[in-house]
């Protein structure tokens, strides 16, 4: 089953552009879960939630929908990979008990910095955040493209950690398109193709990009390629600026639909329309 969202989903700049105006931010979520399946968390990154604001957002949206959760800087950017792997991720995990309860968790999404590279020691940091992890279904990013190589791969399977495979500009060092699953668990995350951007924007400039059809396109047979090897592929758009993601992620569901063709309702999940049956507790946002 193939899942396609956005990475976050608690943008002011959204309010016009995705949200209706005076959207407040309690109830972007609700909103957005009528319009996509899954979402990635992103928040998380920058501090671990609080459990009380992960239940908030699990009542907050339908049965069948879906939750990614980036692991935090403190855990992926260590000063030293040999230095042990922060306590922030056993508190990521004990904060997203909720999700595991109302089995909405998909996964945690380790996304490892362009300065990252393979080496012996960094190796066995990847090993030890797998491990920090367990009884949480993870998936990581690499940023370099050395990382691609058969025994990154096969260190993942053996680790039954996911592989992130993006879309990002066509640098040498970064990493190129792929279709690559290492476990239960697809991913695909699109950064945008910003070029002049990607070394020294910020987290908003380098991610500016709308993607056209023709750039997408290409797109569909490797989600299709990285469905067929796994139970769930979730896809995700990072290019958030005023609402772009959501334009672009809508493009793809509709290019996936002409792609399966008569198979696509097995294939796609769908946003759920109706409101989710509990009341959400006023909480942290993504």
């Amino acid at each position: 089953m193939i899942y396609v969202g956005t990475c976050g989903f608690s943008y002011r700049d959204w309010v016009g552009p995705f949200y209706p105006e005076r959207t407040p931010s309690s109830g972007m979520l609700a909103f957005y879960a009528r319009e996509f399946s899954a979402v990635e968390i992103d928040s998380s990154y920058y501090g671990v939630p609080e459990r009380r604001s992960v239940a908030s957002m699990s009542a907050r949206t339908p049965r069948e929908f879906l939750f990614s959760f980036k692991a935090p800087a403190t855990v992926t950017h260590p000063p030293d990979s040999r230095v042990r792997v922060h306590d922030d991720a056993a508190r990521l995990v004990e904060a997203l008990a909720p999700l595991r309860e109302s089995a909405k968790l998909a996964c945690v999404l380790a996304q490892f910095p362009n300065g990252f590279g393979v080496t012996a020691t960094n190796e066995e940091y990847v090993r030890r955040v797998a491990e920090a992890f367990e009884g949480v279904p993870i998936v990581v990013e690499f940023r370099r493209r050395e990382w691609h190589s058969p025994r990154t791969l096969s260190m993942l399977r053996e680790l039954r950690a996911g592989y992130c495979n993006v879309d990002m500009p066509a640098y040498e060092t970064l990493m190129g398109p792929s279709s690559e699953a290492t476990s239960s668990i697809g991913y695909v995350r699109f950064h945008g193709r910003n070029a002049p951007m990607w070394w020294k924007g910020t987290n908003v400039t380098r991610y500016d990009y709308a993607y056209a059809n023709e750039e997408l396109a290409p797109w569909c047979d490797r989600i299709a390629d990285v469905e067929a090897q796994t139970q769930r592929t979730l896809v995700f758009f990072n290019n958030h600026a005023r609402g772009q993601s959501t334009r672009n992620a809508t493009m793809l569901v509709e290019l996936l639909q002409r792609r399966y063709g008569e198979a696509a309702g097995a294939v796609l999940a769908h946003a759920a329309p109706e409101e989710p049956l509990q009341q959400g507790l006023p909480g942290w946002s993504g």
